[in-house]
Order: C-alpha cells, then structure tokens, then sequence
C-alpha cells in the first residue's frame, strides 16, 4: 500500500513537469478551454479531466473532448509504464492541476458538484 502510494506520488511529480504540457492539444483548443475556465464555463475535475460546468456551445464542448482525449492517452501511457491504473494517474495529475487553478475557476471534487477556489 505504502509503494502504492508512493508510485502515485512520483507520477504526480512527473506528470506535472512533463505530460501536461505535452498534452496533444490544438492552439483553438486549449484557447477555448482557457477562455471557457476564465468565465466559469469550464473546469478542472478531480479525475484530471475538465469538465463543462454550465452552457458552453459546441465548440466549447468539442475543445474539452479534444483535451479529454489527450489527457486520456498520456494517463493510459503513464499507467502502463508505473504499473498503476489509469484513474489513478489522472487523480494524481488533478492535484496538481488543483493548486494551479486561480481564483474564482471551478473545481469538482469525486464526491461533489462545482466549486469555486
């Protein structure tokens, strides 16, 4: 359990010096996703993906799917190399995505609905 979670925590390190940036995404994309969390649209999820916290028009939604996916992958590829699962990798990058987030963006706890930081 103790290696268990020290694996998540050296993942988490990792993914947020290395995999976020690298995340596949398009310059439309991840402009849409920023300008989407700037006004309450979109928001960091404690799985360590984004989610639509209210509205948002179909290039808004298309621009999270695409992050989505990239986020996916790079969550997969990490499980496959640490020997952890993919949820957990993304739960350990959300942290870290967590304490990035400014005020006022919204955050969605695992056992909960939006939330303002």
């Amino acid at each position: 359990m103790i290696r268990k979670t020290m694996t998540v925590l050296a993942l988490a390190a990792s993914l947020g010096a290395v995999a976020l940036p690298a995340l596949a995404q398009s310059a439309a994309a991840k402009a849409a996703v920023d300008a989407g969390k700037a006004s309450g649209t979109v928001g960091e999820q404690a799985d360590g993906f984004l989610g639509v916290v209210s509205g948002g028009d179909g290039a808004l939604r298309a621009a999270v799917a695409e992050i989505n996916a990239g986020r996916a992958a790079v969550y997969k590829d990490t499980a496959a190399k640490t020997g952890v699962t993919a949820e957990a990798a993304g739960q350990a990058t959300a942290k870290q995505l967590y304490a990035r987030l400014a005020p006022g963006q919204y955050w969605k706890p695992l056992d909960g609905g939006w939330t303002k930081k």
